[in-house]
């Protein structure tokens, strides 16, 4: 290991003797690891992670977003009668007051108090925990819709600017500099009859329709800590991803990571299809969650939002696969192909849906 972890640990606040440190399974971005410390009251656990900073290249800008969201859902929590150290995470200040320690190499490290009685998944077990976790995105945007000061930094400009998405899938197209673009004619031909879809939201947004507000922009079910006595989804975690944005973008990822039939690199397509028990126990949690907050425009664009997110997230993929596989990892030959094929065959099936979808919608804000 490049870094020695004890030292690394002497830099924050914490209270207790080391007893020891393992490699803790979260993520796939930055190096996370969970202490445990012997203390008077018993042993106490801390999360520590070095921050990626090739992926995010400004991490005291980051930092400052997740200090600032941490601490004004923390009063917000206080004054709903919650408990602030359960439903939000809590920053572990360095020795000198800081929210991240940066060591002499270079490397970025934050600590965070660890959480107990409460675990993530990767698969939902059942539509009730669906349910909790739409819930629990919609109260953490609620949370932060009065979060005051200054706009919070972009970690990764335009992240959800579908407009550049698909300018960046033309200019991929234009180069084919690997000669790929001739095998699929047929995916190429989707995403140009839907051009006119790509800048509805940007577009609704700069005409101050949309409203800017607070924004997870990861809004997968493993973001949610799961309480273990009570299945509430208690805590949104991973906060590197919260910047300005439309919470449109927040609700529409999550459809079309929470409520798809199949795996994202499904190959038999005949398996993918846009669960509709799921998306009405994802659309009653986060409206209920958001009830009171969001405005006539972002209600009347939530089943478009889920349409335009999964058609994005295939626009990137096919673009990633005509540029030769650049950005995201493959595991076999033409792996972005078929995420590509699964995004799109879900924006299919949504377009049919779509009337169902609204239906959905509306039912909930009842």
């Amino acid at each position: 290991m490049p870094f020695k972890l004890a030292e690394i640990l002497s830099h924050f606040q914490l209270h207790g003797d080391l007893i020891d440190i393992a490699p803790h399974d979260a993520g796939h971005i930055n190096d996370t690891y969970v202490s445990r410390l012997q203390t008077r009251k018993g042993l106490v656990r801390y999360i520590h992670q070095r921050v990626n900073h090739h992926v995010f290249q400004a991490p005291e800008k980051l930092m400052e977003n997740i200090a600032r969201v941490t601490s004004h859902a923390r009063q917000q929590i206080i004054a709903a009668g919650g408990d602030p150290q359960r439903e939000t995470l809590t920053l572990v200040p360095t020795m000198d007051d800081r929210s991240f320690y940066q060591s002499p190499e270079g490397e970025f490290w934050r600590t965070y108090e660890f959480i107990d009685k409460a675990h993530t998944y990767e698969t939902p077990q059942n539509f009730r925990q669906v349910y909790h976790v739409a819930y629990a995105f919609g109260r953490f945007q609620k949370l932060l819709s009065s979060l005051p000061g200054e706009r919070l930094h972009e970690t990764i400009p335009n992240f959800h600017h579908t407009p550049l998405r698909f300018a960046a899938f033309l200019r991929a197209l234009d180069a084919d500099i690997k000669n790929r673009a001739k095998s699929v004619k047929p995916e190429i031909d989707f995403v140009l009859t839907r051009a006119a879809d790509t800048a509805v939201i940007v577009n609704l947004m700069a005409q101050g329709q949309v409203p800017e507000r607070v924004t997870h922009n990861d809004t997968k079910l493993n973001n949610v800590l799961i309480d273990d006595e009570t299945g509430a989804g208690i805590c949104v975690i991973d906060l590197d991803t919260v910047m300005p944005g439309s919470l449109l973008y927040d609700f529409g990822d999550s459809v079309r990571i929470g409520a798809s039939t199949a795996a994202e690199d499904e190959r038999d397509l005949s398996k993918v299809d846009l669960g509709m028990e799921m998306f009405e126990s994802l659309a009653r949690g986060y409206l209920e969650a958001t009830r009171g907050f969001l405005t006539k425009t972002e209600k009347e664009y939530l089943a478009f939002s889920a349409k335009l997110l999964t058609l994005e997230c295939g626009i990137r993929f096919l673009t990633d696969y005509l540029e030769g596989d650049v950005y995201f990892k493959i595991h076999r030959p033409e792996h972005n192909l078929d995420r590509c094929r699964t995004q799109f065959t879900m924006v299919a099936r949504m377009e049919q849906a779509m009337e169902q979808m609204n239906a959905i919608i509306n039912m909930s804000m009842v």
